[in-house]
């Protein structure tokens, strides 16, 4: 399909076309939906107004729309997102979407939960309930946002401007402990010398939240993410550079740095490898104010990217991954949320290949022994449905791409991409 294209009120109209607005306006909060045409007779849609109005896809109804739509979801055995819905990832309404998270937003400084006494009467017993991480809820909004998705209309129109538009985007009507997601995150906009005050002032009125004056050991927390850019030692720990706001570094004690460099330190290094396009790091992090505008990480966690902002698990997916863009081919790069490198989850699902969709998995030399099987496992279980690349060897010839497949001639929006 060259663009997504719906059918309202007996017409035809183009994602991009100016006349659509007004179509939606008119039927915005009547029982017509809007249709997208992308399979005969089309998938219906649902309508949300982010002052603006967006078709978005409606719940369970992903598999229904052509690979190369926007509004295609993969099964959910392919990504660790089917893990989390009905759980973690609630949806009240298509527009509504609640998030339990493992993590509180209120730190309390020298806190800790009582212990009941060894031989304490059980009154009941709770199943327990999956939670979302720190980084389930990165690739979250990285999903929702369409950024682990690629088309090759994409290529030179991801920069940051554009990831921090849509992941602020993506947050609008997700509830998260009482609130919703976008009162919670803080994306940093682009640096511009020339603007960095007015550039500050905002970032300080966003942040003034974190201000917890009612009380000296309950801190107010905040969700940020950015690229991170390096870090460097202090008196006090460890000073954390965040791109595009080099004028206020994030603060983290030595104890938990160790322990981040423990968890990530292979994916810091990666940043170095001998590679011709460095991967980048995104970086999620709970803040806090521990004094008026110096910001202390309370906890963080880390994502690879490509230069072009895909996401990574680990740099063995790399050659796949920029094979695939220099292709012109489509694809989605599953996330694994909570779920473990040893999940079978693909390095990518190919969009546009004579049997798509097409898992494509990457089997590392230097995956670790129960990974490696279950990535085995899973090629086997799929059989000729999936493409697979043992790294010792040289990379196989990519699925030959279907005639007149390919994604829409305008990078997706939000449209859609509702999880």
């Amino acid at each position: 399909m060259e663009q997504q294209e719906f059918f309202v009120r007996g017409r035809h109209y183009a994602a991009g076309d100016p006349a659509l607005q007004a179509v939606l306006a008119s039927i915005y909060g009547s029982s017509e939906r809007p249709r997208c045409m992308c399979v005969p007779g089309g998938v219906p849609m649902y309508i949300a107004n982010h002052g603006f109005y967006v078709v978005k896809r409606m719940p369970e109804t992903g598999k229904s729309h052509h690979p190369g739509c926007p509004s295609f979801e993969p099964e959910a055995g392919l990504s660790g997102l089917g893990e989390l819905q009905g759980e973690a990832i609630i949806e009240h309404a298509p527009d509504q979407i609640e998030l339990r998270t493992a993590f509180a937003l209120m730190r309390k400084s020298g806190a800790c939960s009582p212990r009941g006494p060894a031989s304490e009467d059980v009154k009941q017993v709770k199943a327990s309930r999956h939670a979302m991480s720190l980084r389930a809820l990165l690739h979250f909004l990285y999903e929702r946002a369409g950024f682990n998705r690629w088309y090759p209309a994409m290529t030179g129109r991801r920069n940051w401007a554009v990831i921090h538009k849509y992941l602020q985007d993506a947050a609008e009507g997700v509830l998260l402990k009482g609130s919703t997601l976008d009162e919670k995150l803080f994306v940093p906009e682009p640096f511009r010398v020339e603007c960095r005050d007015e550039i500050a002032d905002r970032r300080r009125r966003k942040l003034a939240a974190l201000t917890s004056p009612e009380s000296a050991n309950t801190f107010n927390m905040g969700l940020l993410v950015g690229q991170y850019n390096g870090s460097e030692p202090t008196q006090q720990g460890r000073r954390i550079i965040v791109k595009h706001m080099p004028d206020s570094p994030l603060f983290i004690d030595n104890k938990a740095w160790t322990k981040a460099e423990r968890t990530y330190g292979t994916m810091l290094q990666a940043c170095e490898a001998d590679v011709e396009h460095k991967p980048r790091i995104l970086m999620i992090a709970l803040v806090y104010a521990k004094r008026e505008f110096v910001y202390q990480v309370d906890t963080l966690s880390m994502m690879m990217v490509t230069d072009q902002w895909i996401p990574l698990d680990d740099l063995h997916e790399l050659p796949l991954l920029e094979s695939l863009v220099q292709a012109g081919r489509s694809f989605i790069k599953p996330l694994r949320y909570d779920s473990g490198p040893a999940a079978g989850i693909p390095s990518a699902l190919l969009l546009d290949c004579l049997h798509a969709p097409m898992p494509m998995y990457v089997l590392s030399a230097f995956a670790d022994d129960r990974g490696h099987a279950q990535q085995e496992r899973a090629v086997r279980d799929r059989g000729e449905a999936a493409w697979s690349w043992r790294t010792q060897e040289p990379m196989p010839e990519l699925p030959p791409l279907a005639r007149h497949a390919h994604g829409p001639a305008r990078p997706p929006t939000l449209t859609g991409t509702t999880p």
